[in-house]
């Protein structure tokens, strides 16, 4: 890649993760990276097109990873849905273990999503466009493994799921901190295993009777 590109890159990747999207200036961006106005709108043409390349440049590798992932547990069921557990390990593995890599970003990415997932509407766009089929994919093996529970219900349950992958992402919350004598520590090995069986037991949960009868309306209005 070319030294100047790079440079931006890991300049804007920095300060986003550090101070959000908003609060970041390309101006900013530039006198940190030690780089001219030109040579940005050269290589991205737009901050919103320097966000999106900033996130593509780990999301790719971590999308290739998580559909490799994904169809090695599938011939490991066979015929039989992928277990809920191993989905979700598909699919947040990736991104935690990118903390432990330093060629990958480490905790700076991790962050930059968290803080993306939190404070703006950018990151689902981006997302939606450019991994449409990863998201399919991880969709159709979720409700293979939860054939029971409405549509409805699991697309609530998936923003909850990612609100839980989100605040990971971000390094915990320090409001939590200062009211109690726990300091949150990170380490991705130890957070996957929490955040698989957190996010597991949320979506295994049962549904309320009101939600109950109501997915028996839908079913009878259908039959």
């Amino acid at each position: 890649m070319n030294y100047t590109k790079e440079r931006i890159l890991d300049t804007a990747e920095r300060l986003f993760a550090q101070q959000g999207y908003a609060a970041t200036s390309l101006r900013g961006i530039i006198a940190e990276a030690g780089v001219n106005l030109a040579a940005v709108h050269y290589h991205f043409h737009s901050k919103e097109a320097l966000l999106e390349a900033v996130i593509l440049r780990r999301s790719v590798p971590a999308n290739q990873e998580r559909l490799a992932l994904l169809q090695q547990f599938q011939k490991e069921a066979g015929d039989q849905p992928i277990p809920l557990e191993k989905i979700i390990e598909a699919f947040v593995a990736p991104t935690l273990r990118m903390s432990s890599n330093p060629e990958s970003g480490g905790m700076v990415f991790m962050r930059l999503l968290g803080r993306m997932h939190a404070e703006g509407d950018l990151l689902p766009g981006i997302l939606t466009s450019q991994f449409g089929d990863v998201l399919e994919r991880f969709g159709m093996a979720l409700r293979r493994a939860l054939p029971n529970l409405p549509q409805e219900e699991l697309f609530w349950r998936l923003n909850l799921a990612i609100g839980a992958l989100a605040q990971t992402l971000r390094g915990g919350s320090k409001d939590l901190e200062t009211i109690s004598d726990l300091s949150f520590s990170f380490n991705s090995e130890v957070a996957l295993q929490r955040l698989v069986s957190f996010v597991s037991a949320g979506f295994r949960a049962p549904l309320a009777r009101d939600q109950i009868q109501q997915a028996h309306v839908v079913t009878t209005q259908e039959i």
